[in-house]
């Protein structure tokens, strides 16, 4: 699995218009899933030994869970606006999962230094928007609006769900 990993993530940072037109779209959720996983291990475990916290396995688990389901979240919305836009011709989940992916486990790599979030997100939609046009054949245009759908949506959600979770005790 790591020479699958070195592999992809060596295409994805030199060439990521070859990587993402060349990426087959039978690649399953397997190869994109497992490079992920690494990722958000690396990510996890760089940004838990970075900050001081009480129960750094819990940070590391919280860590992974976010990497993992933010990716999974913003691969169901972009599948779903992908879905709409090209009029509901075939899309894999897979294939659209695997971009998103591979697009999130490249940045995570780099997303833990703190402050680079700033680098690191703009550079992870980049990525996605390059997948969309060279693998799932999107235009510029439709990328960009799947991807600006997609980030206004997740921040809507946070946006309404945020005031849950904060009670201050009176």
């Amino acid at each position: 699995m790591l020479k699958i990993y070195f592999t992809m993530l060596t295409k994805s940072l030199a060439e990521p218009r070859k990587f993402f037109s060349q990426m087959s779209p039978d690649m399953g959720f397997g190869k994109p899933l497992g490079y992920l996983l690494i990722s958000s291990i690396f990510f996890s475990t760089a940004s838990a030994l970075a900050t001081v916290t009480v129960n750094p396995v819990l940070c590391i688990s919280l860590y992974i869970t976010n990497a993992v389901g933010m990716t999974l979240i913003s691969a169901l919305l972009g599948y779903i606006l992908i879905f709409v836009i090209k009029g509901g011709r075939n899309i894999a989940f897979s294939h659209v999962f695997g971009i998103y992916a591979i697009s999130s486990g490249t940045t995570l790599l780099a997303a833990w230094i703190p402050y680079f979030i700033i680098f690191t997100e703009p550079w992870k939609w980049w990525l996605i928007g390059t997948g969309m046009t060279k693998s799932c054949r999107l235009s510029c245009i439709q990328a960009v609006v799947v991807i600006g759908v997609s980030i206004g949506m997740i921040v809507c959600a946070f946006r309404f769900v945020l005031p849950l979770t904060f009670h201050s005790p009176v």
